[in-house]
C-alpha cells in the first residue's frame, strides 16, 4: 500500500533492512529466518492497514427495521465502562405505524456490588440520516428509578434478521477517532447460540470494529 508507512518510519526501515540483507535467495537457517520474518512484517504491515477509526465501520446497507423486529437474545457482549447488563439480556423490537423503532428489553444487573435483579429498559430510535439507517441514536429508560436513563449511538454492523446480528455503539472518541469507551452486542433468535458459519462471521466482524478477543458470553438461563 504506497505510502502506509510513511508514518512508520521504525517499520519502513526494518524491512528495507531486512530486503537488503536477503535480496539474494539464501539457503538453509537464512532462507528459513527470512520467511519467518517476512511473514512477521507482513502480518504488521496488515495490522497497519487496518483503521480503528470509528467512522470507518461499515454498517448493514440497507437496513430494513421490520426485517430486524421480534425477539433477540444477546449471546456475546463488550461492555462499556460503568454499570452494563450482566445476563440474561434480550430485547424486543417493534416498528411503529409511523416507521419508528421502539424496544423493551430485559437483563440481569448488579447493584451496589451484591443486589442483582432484573432490569426493564425502554429505549426508541431515531435516524439522522435516512441514507444511513443502520446508523441510529437510542434514547433508553431504565423502568424503576435505581435504573439508568440517557441516550447511545446504536449501529447495526450487520444481520441476515433470521439468525444474528452485531450491534455497536460508541460513547466517546480518542483524538485519533477510535473508540475511547464503546460497547457492543451480539444478538440471536435463538436463546442457544449461533451455527459453525455464523460464528465465523461474527469474528471477522468483531475484527473489523477492532474488538476481536473483548466479548464475553452472556447467560441464557430463562431468569429475566
Amino acid at each position: 500500500m504506497p505510502g502506509l508507512l510513511d508514518q512508520y518510519p521504525d517499520v519502513q526501515e526494518s524491512l528495507g533492512l531486512l530486503h537488503r540483507n536477503y535480496r539474494i535467495m539464501p539457503s538453509g537457517m537464512k532462507y528459513t529466518q527470512y520467511v519467518f520474518l517476512a511473514s512477521i512484517f507482513s502480518a504488521v504491515e496488515y495490522s497497519l492497514a487496518q483503521t480503528c477509526a470509528v467512522e470507518s465501520f461499515a454498517v448493514k446497507d440497507n437496513f430494513d427495521p421490520k426485517r430486524y423486529a421480534g425477539k433477540w437474545y444477546a449471546l456475546a457482549k463488550k461492555d462499556p465502562e460503568g454499570l452494563f447488563l450482566q445476563d440474561n439480556i434480550s430485547a424486543e423490537y417493534t416498528v411503529e405505524e409511523d416507521g419508528t423503532m421502539t424496544a423493551s428489553s430485559k437483563g440481569r444487573v448488579k447493584l451496589f456490588g451484591f443486589w442483582v435483579i432484573c432490569a426493564d429498559m425502554a429505549a426508541q430510535y431515531t435516524v439522522p440520516d435516512p441514507a444511513t439507517p443502520a446508523k441510529m441514536y437510542m434514547t433508553y429508560q431504565g423502568l424503576a428509578s435505581y435504573l439508568s436513563s440517557g441516550g447511545d449511538n446504536y449501529w447495526v454492523i450487520d444481520t441476515d434478521y433470521d439468525n444474528y446480528a452485531i450491534t455497536y455503539a460508541c460513547r466517546s472518541l480518542k483524538e485519533d477517532g477510535s473508540c475511547d469507551d464503546g460497547y457492543s452486542l451480539i444478538f440471536s433468535r435463538n436463546p442457544r447460540g449461533l451455527p459453525p458459519a455464523i460464528q465465523r462471521i461474527v469474528r471477522q466482524k468483531q475484527e473489523e470494529i477492532c474488538m476481536s478477543g473483548q466479548f464475553q458470553p452472556v447467560l441464557q438461563s430463562g431468569a429475566c
